[in-house]
């Protein structure tokens, strides 16, 4: 016993205890994405559905921690795993995961370094719940969650982190993910969703986020985190990890104030949900990049990740799938741009300033020319593999009678998932209406003057009318009770300005409504 308890401290005493606190915080930093995340999805949905979203980005954390610790964590850094695609069985259970270095690097201890990148694919599957938004069932998307996880994340973390993977031999650059967490998060809710199918036509035309604020806090703890996920990629406390912060900051500020600007020539409005948008594809783009770049380029990291992933909110009405949240532009394409960038502007001085790093090419910057089309071949591969094998995954979990189908009825659909799945709401919006339906149906009168909710005994018709969004009618007028119901004939938006329409579409809405916002 003693013995083991000298060995450890041997172990331990090879690291720097500062490298060691750094990555513990920046673990920490990372974890609360998983909230920001949460947030972020609540509000860019409707009111009926905000609840189901934060419980599927909670429960999908846990399904995570369990599947890292049962088996991902092997088959993602296994380093006895030669085959270059995916890692064997070596590290199960966490089985000789200790103080010893670990297979990404020997700043940091293994059992540190496990619980890092776990952390990685616990945001990369929080990611992954946008495509299930207002129509997916949560208990097939938790089994899909862990089957995902296993045959999707772990391989594409292989390749490129993995001491054996085949782009990491080949020298692919990316830093803290954008293959295995940015294209695996936005092309696996895209292949998600496509699974899944369209919403109603009722419910695509009158998608509105119903809380911005909540979008605007959920973006702010999401840039919070990132600091942690890009600096803390480093696995250390050295320059490395300080020029990797600042350029997360640089794009992260340009996204945002690009994607603004793109909105206000067809809105003539600074559109918060526009510059919170912007402001996570600039982040997106930094987490490949932000490790090899200098700061200027990080300035047209930003400007291009918030002007692409803002024209890309379009792709999905040309491809016919609901990607509610847009996983597909903000993720998958903010992740591209940014391994491009590291093609042309990847610098061989920012990335030995870890210490360790210090025979790695950069790209064109370096005279590198060949790394262009290596990270063509990384992002093709990643985004076949990753598409092909969620909707192989997500079609066999739906077809499955104990766990499918994937999505909710459509009278549920109507309804809402918190009422349908969670029994629970985000807003005591729906609970408020149901008082005053009850107070009239157990005898309780209006005062003079007033006009009752509903007349009394029809609590149950209130109930089923405010949550479908069915009009009633009061004293001979028809009274609408959709309140995230806003017309724009005809046409899908997404979650923010500049999602989901045309400029040309966008602008015609506004002017048929006659006024610069639909009324809420």
């Amino acid at each position: 016993m003693m013995a083991n308890v000298r060995l450890l401290s041997r172990d331990i005493d090879q690291f720097k205890g500062g490298d060691v606190a750094f990555i513990m915080v920046a673990g920490a930093m990372v974890f609360f994405m998983v909230p920001g995340l949460a947030f972020l999805y609540s509000g860019l949905s409707r009111r009926k559905s905000a609840l189901s979203l934060i419980w599927a980005v909670t429960a999908a954390n846990a399904v995570v921690i369990f599947q890292w610790y049962f088996w991902g964590y092997s088959l993602a850094f296994s380093p006895s795993a030669t085959n270059g695609f995916i890692g064997n069985l070596g590290r199960f259970g966490l089985m000789n995961v200790e103080g010893d270095p670990s297979p990404g690097t020997p700043l940091l201890p293994e059992i540190l370094y496990s619980f890092f990148q776990m952390e990685f694919a616990c945001v990369t599957a929080g990611i992954l719940v946008g495509g299930v938004a207002e129509r997916g069932r949560v208990f097939p998307f938790m089994v899909f969650t862990f089957l995902w996880m296993t045959l999707v994340y772990c391989p594409l973390a292989c390749w490129i982190w993995g001491a054996n993977g085949w782009a990491f031999k080949w020298g692919a650059l990316d830093f803290a993910g954008g293959g295995p967490v940015e294209i695996g998060s936005g092309v696996g809710g895209l292949a998600y969703a496509w699974v899944l199918g369209r919403r109603q036509q009722r419910e695509l035309v009158n998608f509105r986020p119903h809380n911005v604020s909540v979008v605007a806090l959920g973006t702010f703890i999401l840039w919070f985190g990132w600091l942690g996920f890009n600096g803390g990629s480093a696995f250390g406390a050295n320059l490395r990890a300080i020029f990797a912060i600042w350029n997360s900051m640089l794009a992260a500020a340009f996204g945002g104030m690009v994607w603004c600007l793109l909105d206000f020539r067809i809105e003539r409005r600074w559109s918060m949900v526009g510059l919170c948008s912007g402001t996570i594809a600039g982040l997106v783009a930094a987490t490949p990049s932000s490790g090899y770049v200098k700061p200027w380029a990080a300035v047209v990291t930003g400007i291009l990740s918030g002007a692409f992933c803002n024209f890309a909110t379009k792709v999905k009405n040309h491809l016919g799938i609901d990607d509610a949240l847009d996983l597909f532009a903000e993720h998958a394409i903010g992740g591209i741009v940014g391994l491009f960038m590291n093609a042309f502007f990847a610098s061989s001085s920012i990335i030995a300033l870890d210490g360790v790093s210090t025979n790695v090419r950069g790209g064109w910057v370096d005279h590198n020319w060949k790394q262009l089309y290596i990270q063509l071949a990384y992002i093709v591969a990643a985004c076949a593999y990753t598409f092909v094998m969620t909707a192989l995954v997500a079609k066999l979990v739906d077809i499955t009678p104990v766990l499918g189908p994937l999505r909710c009825s459509p009278e549920g659909e109507i309804v809402g998932m918190d009422e349908l799945e969670i029994g629970e709401f985000a807003n005591d919006y729906i609970e408020l209406r149901r008082d005053v339906a009850d107070s009239t149906t157990f005898g309780f009168q209006k005062s003079p003057g007033s006009s009752p909710a509903v007349k009394a005994g029809d609590a149950t018709q209130e109930r089923h009318a405010q949550n479908t969004h069915e009009p009633t009618v009061e004293n001979g007028h028809t009274i609408s009770r959709d309140t995230d119901a806003i017309p724009i004939n005809g046409h899908v938006n997404g979650h923010g300005n500049g999602h989901g329409l045309s400029p040309v579409d966008e602008k015609a809405e506004k002017e048929s409504n006659g006024s610069h916002g639909a009324p809420r």
